[in-house]
């Protein structure tokens, strides 16, 4: 894996033309602006057929024919409410050079916008040459560029370890992905594979991964970063290939998997966030990182496993395996115990069903979370929607002959029976868990088809309320 993607703004004393002024207009302030403008300008506004319409751009040149202006829209509110990230459409729709916005925008946060203008330069290139859009952007004055360059290359790097297939992404590519971050930021990284996860008692980690490639062993990776402040757990679900096991999944449901390590690729991208901001909190990251294959050795349904935290596992379906890692990897976690734990999965297709691919679905009983991340959501444009941990589900999950079921049988309710399941391995922490679908199956502004990173700047985002930092 090469190293973490870095996406910036422009530097005007390094750019080999100015930057062109950029005037952002709403369709319904589109007449105010126009009142305001020259003659000559009016003329050739008016000639072009330019009235505010989103992503609708317009350069105007001077007497010699030179650019001295660029205009573009920023739609109406209707269209605005219907995507994210407006002034992103725009990037992708100015030709090739720098812009310095000329005016305060018209509708969003600005720093929002501007984040998403530099996620619209985002490529994933590494198997076939593509562009970035050319159009880049001076940082306006008021906005924090280290913090937005910062959140930027978080997201890059959440995008690149989900895109990558699984020949370059097993669980040794992973381990060199966050080996790399984690030695970028001074933070060790502790990893155990194959047999001493028996040894140093994580036997559902190695049980899901033991069927794959000697190469491709199972793993736990753990690094901790920070000295002082509110300790946080982040859990990320590193299945980086699932074949569904003996429950094999058909092939149309198998195409995509190379995403199932989704929530570790998350967990990562939010990491570097964090440390490249300098938060005031001690971290640590878990990530149990599989393949689950199929061989001789893979575990049956029907088998019965125990886990790190005692609790005994009847298996009714081995392609219900990421709550498997992740419980091992909870309970680890739940030993220090922290100030707050979040886990990130790829976990069900019952979440998808329930809220498509655009909403994070996240479990979480403590109401100062709830508060916090729906607000921090909500102005970031990272949405999320909170799903219920329904306790009397909680017989759901528990089979005849074990302590817990991994795969309730009916079908019903599969993304909350999931999280039940998890918050087993969780009891006593403050504890939140995140099923994303990390995957935008059709693009747009400043999100392409591909990985996409789910939940994590709305936590970035709630931190300082929920840890009081």
């Amino acid at each position: 894996m090469s190293a973490t993607p870095s996406l910036k703004f422009a530097e005007a004393s390094r750019e080999g033309t100015a930057a062109l002024p950029l005037h952002v207009i709403a369709k319904d302030g589109f007449d105010s602006w126009m009142a305001g403008q020259p003659d000559s300008i009016q003329t050739w506004v008016a000639a072009s057929g330019f009235s505010g319409g989103l992503a609708k751009t317009l350069l105007i040149p001077d007497a010699s024919g030179s650019p001295i202006m660029a205009v573009a829209g920023y739609g109406d509110a209707t269209t605005r409410d219907r995507g994210r990230f407006p002034l992103a459409a725009i990037a992708a729709a100015l030709p090739k050079g720098s812009y310095v916005l000329a005016n305060d925008l018209p509708w969003g946060d600005l720093e929002t916008e501007c984040l998403g203008w530099l996620l619209s330069q985002y490529v994933f290139d590494k198997y076939k040459k593509k562009s970035a859009h050319q159009a880049r952007l001076i940082c306006p004055a008021e906005v924090d560029a280290d913090k937005v360059e910062a959140i930027a290359t978080g997201e890059a790097l959440t995008r690149d370890l989900i895109n990558t297939p699984a020949s370059d992404m097993g669980p040794q590519d992973l381990e060199a992905a966050t080996a790399s971050l984690a030695s970028s930021f001074g933070a060790p990284l502790k990893v155990t594979t194959g047999e001493e996860l028996l040894t140093q008692n994580f036997p559902m980690i190695h049980t899901v991964g033991r069927a794959a490639a000697p190469h491709r062993a199972p793993r736990l990776l753990d690094f901790s970063w920070g000295d002082t402040g509110p300790l946080l757990t982040l859990v990320g679900k590193g299945v980086c290939f699932d074949t569904g096991g003996l429950n094999l999944k058909p092939g149309g449901s198998m195409a995509l998997m190379k995403k199932d390590m989704g929530g570790a690729a998350t967990v990562l991208g939010l990491a570097h966030m964090i440390m490249a901001l300098n938060l005031p909190l001690r971290l640590r990251v878990l990530i149990p990182a599989v393949e689950n294959s199929v061989s001789g050795d893979a575990f049956r349904p029907g088998d019965v496993l125990t886990s790190r935290a005692g609790l005994t596992v009847e298996i009714n379906n081995t392609d219900a395996e990421g709550r498997l890692v992740l419980a091992d990897a909870l309970a680890l976690g739940s030993e220090d115990n922290p100030d707050l734990m979040i886990s990130m999965a790829t976990l069900t297709g019952a979440a998808r069903v329930a809220v498509g691919p655009d909403l994070s679905p996240y479990y979480t009983d403590d109401t100062a979370m709830v508060a916090a991340l729906e607000t921090a959501a909500a102005d970031i444009s990272d949405p999320v929607w909170r799903m219920p941990f329904w306790t009397p589900y909680e017989k759901m999950i528990e089979p005849a002959i074990a302590d817990l079921d991994n795969a309730p049988a009916g079908g019903f309710a599969g993304s909350i029976t999931a999280a039940l399941f998890l918050r087993r391995f969780a009891e006593g922490q403050r504890y939140t868990h995140f099923d994303i679908y990390g995957w935008n199956p059709s693009p747009a502004p400043a999100r392409p088809k591909g990985g996409v990173g789910m939940g994590a700047r709305a936590i970035l985002e709630a931190l300082p309320k929920v840890l009081d930092l």
